[in-house]
């Protein structure tokens, strides 16, 4: 409200409701205390979601079994006999000599009465003369070998023949340095004397005598010398 001289002044029993233009300018609504909101309560939680089946897992199945090849027991041995080439042939022949028959009928007569599964001759040569030469040598000299044993009553499908050509040798380092490899050069071709061999292993059993159990054979090793003076390559 105004006063007589036109001042705005308000008494102390002033209220909102007593507003009057020009002094109070903001509408009543404005002036009057605001309205108390009440919040409105939350919703109430989710209800919290199911859990999920276990699911057990199948056990997986057990690894097959790993087939395992019986190992064979090592076939007994009746003999194990290396013979010289020198003894058995001429140089660079494969037609046996007279000693080398005198020493395979010595094989074929300490068989008789064993039992015998497989013989084994397998030719070897030194390296004079050609790769392929040599190859060729120890075959036909493990075959004629077995021929020989075959006139002696041994079974021809128990004899089996290797030749190993100039693949194996035995002579070591020594032989190296002793001139040219021919067969004019007698110190290597003697040098070379123990690489020129047929060997022979015999498979089987042999009866002892009544009472004692029954033995492979003894495995005995023998190398019969001949001569080295390049008789046989």
């Amino acid at each position: 409200m105004t006063n007589p001289y036109g001042l705005c002044w308000r008494s102390g029993f002033w209220t909102p409701d007593m507003a009057a233009e020009p002094c109070d300018t903001a509408p009543r609504a404005a002036l009057a205390p605001a309205p108390v909101v009440v919040a409105a309560p939350p919703p109430p939680p989710a209800p919290a979601p199911e859990p999920a089946p276990v699911v057990k897992a199948e056990p997986a199945p057990a690894p097959a079994p790993v087939a395992v090849a019986p190992i064979e027991p090592p076939r007994p041995v009746l003999q194990k006999i290396t013979l010289s080439t020198d003894v058995l042939f001429e140089f660079g022949k494969a037609e046996l000599r007279d000693s080398g028959k005198k020493k395979l009928d010595e094989i074929a007569g300490g068989l008789q009465g064993a039992n015998v599964d497989e013989i084994l001759a397998v030719g070897h040569a030194d390296r004079i003369a050609s790769e392929d030469y040599n190859q060729k040598l120890s075959e036909q000299r493990a075959e004629a070998v077995k021929d020989y044993l075959v006139q002696r009553g041994i079974t021809g499908e128990k004899v089996r023949i290797e030749g190993k050509g100039e693949a194996l040798p035995v002579s070591g380092e020594d032989c190296k340095k002793l001139g040219a490899e021919r067969a004019s050069n007698k110190k290597l071709v003697a040098c070379l004397q123990a690489d020129r061999r047929v060997e022979i292993e015999v498979f089987g059993t042999r009866q002892v005598a009544a009472g004692e159990a029954t033995q492979p054979g003894t495995g005995a090793t023998s190398s019969p010398s001949g001569s080295s003076s390049g008789a046989g390559r």
